[in-house]
């Protein structure tokens, strides 16, 4: 992929109060060089090689995004030299122009046109069946098998994702076992198990909470490293393996848990008033799933939804309405859902005149009261995809 990136060199103030001159960062080519998709196009996670002139002192590239600053990403690089740098893809990168920060430029940063980022493959997948790792061992260190369960959970899920793993070793040893963020690096959160006995499996099961709180959507991978008696180490996999015992939590999942077509969407006129959600079009007796983990509201019926439910999200403040439902919901008022829990069956109750789902979303603080209906489609599309 090639991108425009001309600009003129700039001056910068030297330390006796002279000014000298550094050449301004140029780049004429993107090229993807890692993980990269059909026709040469860059995935997040990838890897890509900026080509130019002026790169040298180069220390920041932030993938920019759309308009706006709140899906920025910045990434710290050092150039090898003064025509090329070769950088990592963050896992939540969007297709956009690259900004190049140089310090030692009065204009700091110069930017390329447009680069296509594709999303990330997902991981392998999981069954959390045991296999020897091919992480870094010191010699005389223990040797290690992990598992994980599954490569997509749902944040707020009953379910959560078990990470399993035994340990070779002629005694205890001591395990610590981060849980990365892939998309920054951080640490969502750390188990400590000063005593682990060798040939015994053991499982952590995390339901997407830390410290109290749902965590945002990303990828994370689950990180081992075991100590023996003898001080020597062994880890669960390299530093830059993205792949190893990771996983894909989203904080929503898709209403519908059948094949299904999208009917009338929103705002769509209908005698006396417009439509106010999206049609889920499906076999009557298709199971319906909570969105988002939340309380329930509302379990009614009314002439023209029939069977309906309203679902406050615990995260969003968003309020869920499901209606034309082939029976009430089991779930009351006040009954707390998981995320992806079973609440009802699409059905044709009311004024419907096929079995579908009709979808509502409605903003703080909530339905009726206060918020107000917006289009559900593009949230449904953006779940559908993944789930």
């Amino acid at each position: 992929m090639s991108v425009g990136g001309a600009v003129c060199a700039s001056p910068a103030f030297a330390g006796n109060g002279g000014v000298s001159y550094s050449p301004t960062p140029k780049v004429t080519k993107v090229a993807c060089v890692r993980s990269c998709a059909s026709r040469g196009r860059a995935r997040q996670g990838g890897s890509v090689r900026l080509i130019g002139s002026g790169l040298s002192g180069v220390t920041k590239v932030t993938f920019l995004g759309a308009r706006g600053k709140s899906d920025d990403v910045s990434v710290n690089v050092r150039s090898a030299g003064d025509r090329s740098i070769t950088l990592k893809i963050p896992l939540n990168a969007m297709s956009g122009r690259l900004a190049l920060t140089a310090p030692g430029t009065v204009t700091t940063s110069a930017t390329t046109s447009s680069v296509v980022i594709l999303p990330a493959p997902p991981p392998p997948p999981s069954t959390g069946q045991l296999t020897p790792v091919p992480g870094p061992r010191d010699p005389g260190g223990p040797q290690l098998e992990t598992g994980t369960s599954t490569n997509l959970a749902y944040a707020g899920s009953s379910n959560g994702v078990t990470f399993s793993y035994r340990i070779s070793a002629p005694a205890p040893v001591a395990v610590e076992i981060d849980l990365l963020r892939e998309t920054d690096g951080s640490v969502a959160q750390t188990w400590q198990v000063p005593a682990v006995q060798p040939g015994v499996v053991n499982n952590i099961t995390w339901e997407g909470v830390s410290n109290g709180q749902l965590q945002p959507d990303g990828r994370y991978a689950w990180r081992l490293t075991a100590t023996g008696a003898s001080g020597a180490k062994a880890r669960s996999a390299q530093v830059q393996d993205t792949t190893r015992d990771a996983f894909d939590l989203h904080d929503h999942i898709f209403p519908v848990r059948a094949r299904h077509t999208f009917g009338d969407g929103f705002g769509v006129q209908r005698q006396g008033h417009t439509h106010q959600g999206q049609d889920v079009l499906a076999a009557c007796g298709s199971k319906l799933a909570a969105v988002e983990a939340g309380t329930v509201l509302y379990r009614r019926f009314q002439s023209a939804a029939g069977y309906y439910l309203i679902l406050h999200g615990d995260e969003t403040g968003t309020d869920y309405g499901y209606m034309h439902m082939r029976a009430p919901s089991p779930f009351a008022p006040g009954d707390h859902l998981t995320t992806g829990e079973i609440i009802g069956n699409v059905g044709d109750t009311g004024d419907a005149t096929a079995c579908h789902l009709h979808f509502e979303m409605w903003s703080a603080p909530g339905w009726y009261n206060g918020g107000h209906p917006f289009d559900p489609l593009p949230s449904l599309q953006q779940w559908d995809a993944y789930s």
